[in-house]
This record gives structure tokens, sequence and C-alpha cells, in this order.
């Protein structure tokens, strides 16, 4: 199959596999079939040997023990099952007033919104916090909302529209002090920048291996060893894998992927990171030197080195989703058959409607080149001219 040439700018959504995941797969989607439940056969044993290998190469580049990794489908399932899993064990019984209060951000992806929002609804008292303009979620934000019910903190570590980072560790030390569990999406961070939870103050962190060089479908939910199933209820229970936490005939060549690219992760991250930080810089350098109107969200905040969210004066937020032919990259709205509306991440930074629809989030990679940004550069800046050409009769200008 031949996919049309474009370059890649959109590694925040997806990363491609690595050729070394590859290949470590392989062998457990052909030769060895075996169930690591089933212990009767050599095929059932190097599974499960398969499994507890890709436990220790995510905890090695987590700084965790191999056995606080609970595999999951991706970080959507990891942060239902630290949300709703927190909540079915520690709230109150269905009838009380208050069933519990969970805290959480505007900001936040919508595998974590959804979940909190569902919890809302039967009865769960959910605190929003919303961000400045800088959009950074800080502890003290979090501290003057904590009360006595208070029974789960979820704060993402880092933005995955934006790349703004938030003050995941101070807010991780306030509910330490707290005694009140801390959970945080760290889907767009973890692969990418140091994590060692030997030492930082989190329960429960979530990511995802296709965000990481690794296979779609599979994703781990950290869960310190002092966690419970009387603190934390799986979600869909028949079979108690995973420790009790999460039943389920386990994704044996997803994980083996999981666990070669958290390693390939763990060794070349300290390099990569003022790499892409560098070609980072000059994207948005570059187009702002060549347009006038260019907004940076997040500029004012410490971010992701990858990511770069940028919105454009007097340019149609419709027209804008579809210029970028021959970059693949991410429109910060929201879209259906009906309407497009702009991004709730910017919406909460207090970024105007019209910019907001106005934005592109361009992510950068492990493969993307000097050449790749100046090509996005110059494709980027003559389509923005271009619709700003047609801004008088789109009532833009």
């Amino acid at each position: 199959m031949e996919f049309e040439s474009q370059i890649y700018m959109d590694h925040a959504a997806s990363t491609p596999c690595e050729g070394r995941v590859v290949e470590a797969m392989l062998p457990y989607l052909t030769q060895c079939p075996g169930n690591p439940s089933n212990r009767n056969h050599r095929f059932g044993w190097q599974a499960a040997q398969a499994v507890e290998r890709a436990r220790e190469q995510v905890g090695a580049m987590l700084g965790a023990d191999a056995g606080t990794i609970v595999f999951t489908s991706g970080s959507t399932e990891s942060n239902n099952l630290a949300i709703k899993g927190s909540a079915s064990a520690l709230g109150k019984p269905i009838g009380e007033a208050r069933r519990g209060h969970i805290i959480t951000s505007a900001t936040e992806h919508k595998a974590v919104l959804d979940p909190c929002q569902s919890l809302s609804r039967e009865g769960f008292d959910v605190t929003f916090l919303e961000p400045g303009a800088d959009g950074v979620i800080k502890a003290e934000m979090v501290k003057n909302e904590l009360r006595h019910d208070t029974i789960l903190v979820s704060v993402m570590w880092a933005n995955n529209e934006t790349g703004v980072i938030n003050e995941a560790l101070e807010i991780g030390e306030v509910c330490r002090e707290a005694c009140v569990s801390f959970h945080t999406d760290a889907t767009q961070w973890a692969g990418k920048m140091r994590v060692d939870l030997r030492t930082d103050p989190v329960v429960l962190l979530s990511l995802s291996g296709h965000k990481i060089y690794g296979p779609k479908g599979v994703g781990a939910l950290y869960i310190r060893d002092c966690v419970q199933t009387r603190d934390l209820r799986c979600q869909n229970e028949g079979g108690g894998q995973e420790r009790g936490f999460r039943a389920g005939t386990l994704n044996v060549a997803g994980i083996v992927g999981l666990g070669e690219a958290c390693e390939i992760c763990q060794n070349v991250m300290e390099d990569e990171a003022p790499k892409l930080e560098a070609l980072r810089d000059r994207l948005e350098k570059g187009l702002s030197a060549k347009l006038d109107g260019v907004h940076v969200n997040g500029a004012d905040a410490r971010r992701l080195p990858h990511t770069s969210s940028l919105s454009f004066d007097h340019t149609d937020g419709e027209a804008l989703m579809m210029v970028a032919t021959d970059i693949a990259c991410s429109a910060a709205s929201a879209c259906s058959s009906m309407a497009i509306t702009p991004s709730h991440v910017l919406t909460a930074m207090g970024v105007p409607e019209d910019l907001a629809l106005a934005t592109l989030r361009l992510s950068l990679g492990r493969s993307t080149t000097a050449a790749d940004v100046d090509y996005a550069i110059e494709h980027i800046a003559t389509a923005v001219k271009n619709l700003r050409a047609l801004a008088p009769m789109l009532g833009l200008a």
C-alpha cells in the first residue's frame, strides 16, 4: 500500500511504530500463540515470560517496580480505570447526599473529562479547575479546592494540544500531604521526558503505546504498590488478571511492543528532547518571521519540546483545516457534520473563538528534520497568506 507523500507533524496524535518494536512483536503474532494465563505448556510459559519482561521494561522507563505496572488497551482505558475505579472503591453508597469529591481540570483530554462528567451524573461532586492564560494548572489551585471528602485528583502532566506542562509534581505533593490519591494522564509526557516514580509523588499514571513509537491498542496504568483492590476497583471483571485490577486475555504481542518502545525511549529521550525543542523553536520563529498575527498558545509556560499550538489572525477556521494539504497535522477544534466548535483547551485558556478556530497543532517526532520544518514554514505561510487575501470576502479583515 502506498501512502500519500506528506510531511508528518502529528506525533502528538500517534507515532510511527519503530522497526525494532515490530521485530520484537512478530514472534508473538506467528510463532508463539500461547495465552500467558495458561502455564500448562511452553507456549504459555513463553508468553508469560514475554509479558513479565515487558513489565520490567515499562517499569524501568518510569523508575518503578515491575509489579506496579498493569497493562491496558491504552490511556483511555487506563484513565477510566484510575478515575472510575477510584470512585467505585472510595465513593459513598448510592443514595447518600454526596458520594465524594473529585478534582480535575477543564483542559484535560476527553478520556478524563468524559468519565468525570459521567461520575458527576452519578452523584459525585467534580471540580473542573480553570487555568490562566498560560494554560498551566497550578498546585495552589488544587490546594484551594481540596475538601474533607476529596477522593481523587486527576490532572494531566502535559497538555496534548498545547504542550503546556502542569505543576504535576507540586500537585502530587499537595495530594500526598492531604492523603488524597493523585492520578496523572502522562500520555504526552511519559517516554519523552524523564519520570522517576521512586520519588515522584504520583499514585496512578496513564500511558499509551502509540504515543511513544509502539503499537496502537496497548497501554499501561502505573498503580503504586500501596494501592489495593479495595482502593481501586476493577472495571471489567472476568478472569482476575493483572493483580485483579483488569480482567481479560493479555495482548501479548502489543505488550511486547510497548515494552520494547519503552526501553528505546529510556535510552534516547535525553538526546531527543533538545533536538525537538530546537526544531519546534525553528518552526515558531520561522512562521512568526513570515507572518504577522501568529500566536503561540502557551508560549509563557513551560512546554513539551515537540508540540506547538499556533493560532493565526484573520484566517477562516474551516478553511485553515484544509490548507495544510502537504502537512499532516491537527486542527485544535472539534468537528462534526453539523458544526465546528473551538477547542475546549483553548477556550479554557481564554483564547477568543475566532483564534481558537484558526489554530493548528504541529507536533514533531523522532524522524522530523530541519528540512521538514522549513518546508512546513513555507507551505503554511503561503496558505495563510492566501486565506488572508480572501478575508474581506469572508468578513475577517
